[in-house]
C-alpha cells in the first residue's frame, strides 16, 4: 500500500518513529492531543508498513465512521475500499480492505469468535483516555489473547492525555511499553467564565453564552451539552438567529445528519454536540467553544435496581480538551458555564465507567471468554466485586450463565446479538410470543430511548411505525433476522418490556396515585401528561432517580396488567405465610407476591409460633420496650440494676433499651414463646422476666449493694430513688440526726445523694457530704426554719440529738 502526500499535521513527523517502535517492541503508547492526526494518519502509516490488516478500535460508532471517511478521502477512495468500517448494524468493507475501523464493543465480539484475530497484524486502540467500559474490556481481552495466542500481534494505544504510565505498564512485558508523545499545534485560547443567573436552567445559560460567542467572534461555535434532550431544548432557544445554522451532533442521529455537522457549512454554524466532539472527531471551522461543563455517564444504583445515564460535572482534563477545540484553526475563545472559583474543584480525570456502570454485559463477555470472575485478566481497573456479582445474578436469572457462572448456550446466543443481556433476552423470548418483528421493534426502542418523545412505549411505537425513520427501520430489520419467531404475533409491547425488566413491573400504590411500587421494591412516580395515568399496572422500561428525590421517575413505560406480570415474571411469584409486625400489632397472613408487590393476602388461622415470636421481637425493636407494662416495682428493679452496672460493671448486666433489645431472648424468651399479640405483651410480668438477668450467686447481694429502701436513724425505711445518675435519698432532716457520715452504696463506692427536707417535705439542702453540711450548712438552715417550724427540733449540733419522725414533743417521747 503506497501512501499519498499526507496533510501537514503534528503526528506526521513522528510516523516513522511510531512504526519502528511498534515493529521493535510490539506494543507502544502514543500520547497526542486532539487535532494532531493520530486517528487518521497513524493507521495509514502502519498499513503501509505491513502486509496484514490494521484494525482501529474507536469508542463510538460516530467516531468510527468519521475516521474511516477521513482516511478514505486522504487516499482518494470511497469508504469500503482500502479503508472500511464496521459498527453494529452497518458495515462497509471489501476483500481489498486493509484498514478497518470498528467500535470497541464490536471488536470484543470479534475476539470472542476469533481470539487469534486471523489476518490482523496491528490493533490500534484509539482514545483510551476516555475509559469507556467496552474499551477497558477490549484492552483486557486483547492483552490476554496476545499473551497466549498472538504474541506477534502489535498493539498501539493512543491517548489524548499525558497520564499514560499505567497504560504503558499494562502493554509492557517485563518493562513498560514505550511512550511516544506528539505535541499539538494550537493557537492561543482565551477563556471566560459565565456563571448561571439565579434560577437559570443550563439550556438558557448555554444559549446566553452562545449568543455572546456569536457576537464577539468569527467562525463557527461548538457547544458542548450533556445529551440529546439538552441539545433539542437549546436549539429551540437559538431558533430565532439570522444567517446562522444550528446543527446538532450526537451518536443517535442518522449518518447523514452526523456528516452534515462534520463538514464545512455554507453559512456560519452553531454545532450543538455531546461529548462525541471532545477528541476523536474533527469539526471544521470552529473558532469558539461554549462548554456547559456537564456530561452524561453510565451510573448504576444497585440498592434500588436502577441503572442509566446520569448528568455529572466534567473533569478538568475533559474541560481542557473541549477548550482546545477553539484553537485548532486560529486564536480562539472559550466560554465556560460555571464560576471561575469552581474550576479548581473539578476532578482531574473522568471516572472510569467500569467503576460506576452496570456490569451485566461485561459479566457475560468475560463468562464467554472463560473467566467468569475476571481473574487472570489484566485490567486497567478491575471490575468492582459487588457490581460484577450483581451482573452475574442478573445473568443467572436470564439463563445466560449456570449456578457456577459458566456461560450457557443461551448465554452465548444472547452475547452474539450485541445487545445488553436484558434486551437480548427480551428479543429471544419475545419473538416467540409476539413475533420477531414486534419484539425487534420494542427492543430497538428500548436500546435507544431517545426515539420516544414521551413516556408511553405504545405511543412511541405507533409514531415510529408511521414515520419509519431509516435508522430505526434498519436496526429492526437486523434484529428480526437474528432470531427465530413467527413473522407476526400478538402486538403486546408491554410484554417485551417486561421480559427485559421483569423486576420493573410496577403496580399503583394507592387509587388515583401517580406513585407505583416496582417488583424490585423501589417506588417510582409517573410524570404528568404521560398518557398512562389510568394504568393500574405498568411495565417500566426506563426509570431514573433525580438527586434529592426519594422516588424514582418513570421515563418510559407501557400499560400492563396482573396477568401479563404473572406471565412475564414467573420467577418473581411467591406465596408464603408471613407473620409480621404491622401497624402496631402482629399480622398473620398468607401472601401472594410478585417480588415486592402484594397480589393477594388472607388471614392465617394457626400461624407458626416461631414466626409470631419473631414478629413480636420486631415490634419491640421498632416500637420500643414501652410495649411492655412497667409498674413501679419493675422500674425500680431495672434502675437498681442499671446503677450497679454503671458503678461496678460485670457481672451486673446492662439494662438500657439497646442492650435489652439486643439480647431479648435471654430475659423475655419464655414469655415471647407463648404470646400471640400485642395485648399479650402488656400482660407479661416484666419484673419476673428481668430477674433472669441477675448474675448468680452475686445477685444474692442485690439488696445489700443497691437496697430498695434504706433505714435511717429515726427507724424509718426510706425508698431510694435510682432514676437519676446518682441514687437519691429524700428524707426529712430530723430523721437523720445522729448520722455523721453519708451512707454509700455499691460496696461503699458511691455516696448517696441526700435530699434533706423540711417538715413540709420541701428540700432544704442537697449533699453527698453530711459531715460538711452539719458544720457549714446546717447553721443557716436552722436559722431560716426554726421560726417557721417552732414545734420541730432545731438543735445546734444535730449529731448529738436522737433522730425522730415528727415534732420536738414526739422526739422527747421517743
Amino acid at each position: 500500500m503506497k501512501l499519498p502526500e499526507l496533510p501537514d499535521l503534528p503526528v506526521r513527523a513522528a510516523l516513522d518513529e511510531v512504526r519502528d517502535t511498534l515493529r521493535a517492541r510490539g506494543t507502544a503508547v502514543l500520547v497526542a492531543p486532539p487535532g494532531t492526526g493520530k486517528t487518521t494518519l497513524v493507521p495509514l502509516a502502519l498499513a503501509a508498513a505491513t502486509s496484514g490488516r490494521v484494525v482501529v478500535a474507536e469508542p463510538r460508532r460516530l467516531a468510527a465512521r468519521a475516521a474511516a471517511a477521513r482516511m478514505a478521502a486522504l487516499l482518494g477512495e470511497q469508504v469500503g475500499a482500502t479503508v472500511g468500517y464496521s459498527v453494529r448494524g452497518d458495515r462497509r468493507v471489501s476483500a481489498s480492505t486493509r484498514i478497518e475501523v470498528v467500535t470497541s464493543g464490536l471488536l470484543v465480539r470479534r475476539l470472542q469468535g476469533d481470539p487469534e484475530l486471523a489476518g490482523v497484524d496491528v490493533v490500534v486502540l484509539d482514545e483510551c483516555h476516555e475509559r469507556h467500559l467496552d474499551a477497558d474490556l477490549l484492552l483486557a481481552l486483547l492483552l490476554d489473547a496476545r499473551g497466549g495466542l498472538r504474541p506477534d500481534l502489535r498493539v498501539l494505544a493512543t491517548s489524548a492525555t499525558v497520564a499514560a504510565d499505567r497504560l504503558a505498564d499494562l502493554l509492557g512485558d517485563d518493562r513498560p511499553a514505550p511512550t511516544l508523545e506528539v505535541r499539538g499545534r494550537t493557537y492561543p485560547v482565551d477563556i471566560a467564565y459565565v456563571p448561571p443567573i439565579k434560577g437559570e436552567k443550563i439550556e438558557a445559560q448555554v444559549a446566553r453564552a452562545t449568543r455572546t460567542a456569536l457576537a464577539e467572534t468569527d467562525g463557527d461555535v461548538l457547544v458542548f451539552l450533556p445529551g440529546a434532550a439538552e441539545i433539542r431544548r437549546t436549539s429551540q432557544l437559538l431558533s430565532g438567529l439570522r444567517e446562522v445554522d444550528v446543527v446538532p451532533l450526537h451518536g443517535r442521529l442518522s449518518a447523514a445528519s452526523q456528516d452534515l455537522a462534520l463538514a464545512h457549512g455554507a453559512r456560519r454554524r452553531i454545532i450543538l454536540s455531546t461529548a462525541v466532539a471532545e477528541s476523536s472527531l474533527t469539526v471544521p471551522g470552529v473558532r469558539a467553544v461554549v462548554d456547559s461543563g456537564l456530561a452524561r455517564v453510565p451510573r448504576t444504583d444497585h440498592r434500588r435496581g436502577m441503572s442509566g445515564l446520569a448528568t455529572v460535572r466534567v473533569s478538568a482534563a475533559v474541560a481542557d480538551q473541549r477548550a482546545g477545540r477553539a484553537g485548532r484553526e486560529g486564536p480562539g475563545r472559550v466560554w465556560r458555564c460555571w464560576p471561575e472559583n469552581e474550576h479548581a474543584t473539578l476532578p482531574a480525570y473522568p471516572e472510569p465507567e467500569i467503576r460506576t456502570a452496570d456490569l451485566t454485559r461485561l459479566a457475560l463477555e468475560i463468562a464467554c471468554w472463560g473467566t467468569p470472575d475476571g481473574e487472570g485478566l489484566t485490567w486497567w481497573d478491575a471490575p468492582p466485586a459487588g457490581a460484577l456479582s450483581a451482573g452475574r445474578e442478573v445473568l443467572r436469572a436470564l439463563g445466560a450463565v449456570s449456578e457456577d457462572a459458566t456461560v450457557t448456550d443461551r448465554g452465548r446466543r444472547m452475547a452474539a446479538l450485541g445487545l445488553h443481556p436484558r434486551l437480548a433476552r427480551a428479543l429471544l423470548d419475545g419473538a416467540g410470543a409476539v413475533g420477531a418483528r414486534t419484539a425487534a421493534e420494542v427492543v430497538t426502542l428500548l436500546d435507544d430511548d431517545t426515539l420516544a418523545p414521551g413516556v408511553d412505549v405504545v405511543a412511541a411505537l405507533r409514531a415510529l411505525r408511521r414515520e419509519s425513520p431509516p435508522r430505526w427501520k434498519r436496526e429492526v430489520g437486523r434484529l428480526a433476522r437474528l432470531v427465530d419467531g413467527t413473522a407476526e404475533g400478538e402486538d403486546d409491547p408491554a410484554f417485551v418490556v417486561a421480559l427485559a425488566h421483569p423486576e420493573h413491573l410496577a403496580r399503583r400504590r394507592a387509587p388515583g396515585s401517580a406513585s407505583y411500587l416496582m417488583a424490585s421494591g423501589t417506588a417510582v412516580t409517573l410524570p404528568p401528561g404521560s398518557g398512562l395515568a389510568d394504568s393500574e399496572w405498568l411495565a417500566v422500561a426506563v426509570a431514573v432517580r433525580d438527586p434529592g428525590r426519594s422516588e424514582g421517575r418513570i421515563r418510559l413505560a407501557a400499560n400492563a396488567d396482573v396477568e401479563l406480570a404473572r406471565r412475564a415474571a414467573p420467577s418473581l411469584l411467591t406465596t408464603a405465610e408471613e407473620v409480621d409486625w404491622v401497624n402496631g400489632d402482629v399480622a398473620a397472613r398468607r401472601v401472594a407476591r410478585l417480588g415486592a408487590i402484594v397480589l393477594s393476602e388472607r388471614p392465617l388461622r394457626d400461624p407458626n409460633p416461631e414466626l409470631i415470636a419473631t414478629a413480636l421481637r420486631t415490634g419491640l425493636r421498632s416500637t420500643g420496650l414501652a410495649l411492655l407494662r412497667w409498674d413501679a416495682d419493675t422500674l425500680t428493679l431495672r434502675q437498681r440494676l442499671d446503677f450497679l452496672h454503671r458503678a461496678l460493671g460485670a457481672p451486673w448486666p446492662p439494662v438500657d433499651d439497646e442492650s435489652l433489645l439486643a439480647d431479648i431472648d435471654a430475659w423475655l424468651g419464655p414469655e415471647l414463646a407463648t404470646a400471640r399479640r400485642r395485648a399479650d405483651l402488656e400482660r407479661i410480668d416484666v419484673g419476673h422476666a428481668l430477674r433472669r438477668l441477675l448474675p448468680w450467686p452475686t445477685a444474692a447481694r442485690l439488696d445489700e449493694l443497691a437496697p430498695e429502701r434504706l433505714e435511717v436513724p429515726s427507724g424509718s425505711r426510706i425508698r431510694v430513688d435510682y432514676s437519676a445518675e446518682r441514687p437519691v435519698l429524700a428524707v426529712r432532716v430530723q430523721e437523720v440526726f445522729g448520722w455523721t457520715d453519708t451512707p454509700a452504696l455499691a460496696d461503699g463506692t458511691i455516696p448517696i445523694l441526700l435530699h434533706l427536707l423540711s417538715p413540709a417535705q420541701r428540700p432544704v439542702a442537697v449533699t453527698t457530704d453530711l459531715a460538711s453540711f452539719w458544720s457549714t450548712g446546717w447553721p443557716q438552715v436552722r436559722a431560716e426554719l426554726r421560726g417557721r417550724y417552732p414545734k420541730h427540733s432545731w438543735p445546734e449540733d444535730p449529731t448529738t440529738v436522737p433522730a425522730h419522725r415528727g415534732t420536738a414533743r414526739r422526739a422527747s417521747r421517743d
